[in-house]
C-alpha cells in the first residue's frame, strides 16, 4: 500500500480541474459543468482500483504505446506523482456509467503498472 500512496498528489492541479470542467461543459449545461467542478476541487480523495474504474466507465482500456499512457507510465517509473482522477458518479439504475472527467490516460497507464494498484480520485454526483 505506501508503493501505490507515492504514486499520487493529495489534490488535483488547476488545470486537471480546468480540464475536467471543459469536458463536462461538452456533456452538460455550463452551469452543471462548473458545478460538478466546484465539488470536485471540494471532494475527498479516494481510491479504488485501475480495473473497477475501467469497468464502471464502460471505457476500454487505451494501448501501451498511446501518448498519455506511455507519458504516464514513465512518470510512475521515475517515481513523479500523478494527479488523483475526476469522476462523476454513473446510475445504475439509468444506465449511465461512469464518468471519467479527467485522468483516462492516468488509469490506463496504472492497469499497465499494476491493474489491482489503488486510484487516488475524486467524485461528484449528478444532480437530480
Amino acid at each position: 500500500m505506501s508503493k501505490s500512496k507515492k504514486l499520487w498528489r493529495s489534490a488535483p492541479s488547476r488545470e486537471d480541474l480546468d480540464g475536467a470542467r471543459l469536458y463536462l461543459s461538452l456533456l452538460c449545461s455550463d452551469g452543471d459543468s462548473k458545478r460538478l467542478t466546484l465539488a470536485l476541487s471540494r471532494a475527498h480523495t479516494s481510491r479504488a482500483t485501475a480495473k473497477d474504474l475501467l469497468r464502471a466507465s464502460k471505457l476500454p482500456l487505451l494501448p501501451r504505446d498511446e501518448s498519455h499512457v506511455a507519458a504516464d507510465l514513465k512518470r510512475i517509473h521515475k517515481g513523479k506523482t500523478l494527479s488523483p482522477v475526476l469522476l462523476v458518479r454513473g446510475d445504475l439504475s439509468q444506465g449511465i456509467p461512469l464518468i471519467i472527467a479527467d485522468g483516462y490516460h492516468r488509469i490506463c497507464a496504472i492497469c499497465y503498472f499494476d491493474e489491482d494498484s489503488p486510484v487516488a480520485f475524486r467524485m461528484a454526483a449528478l444532480r437530480r
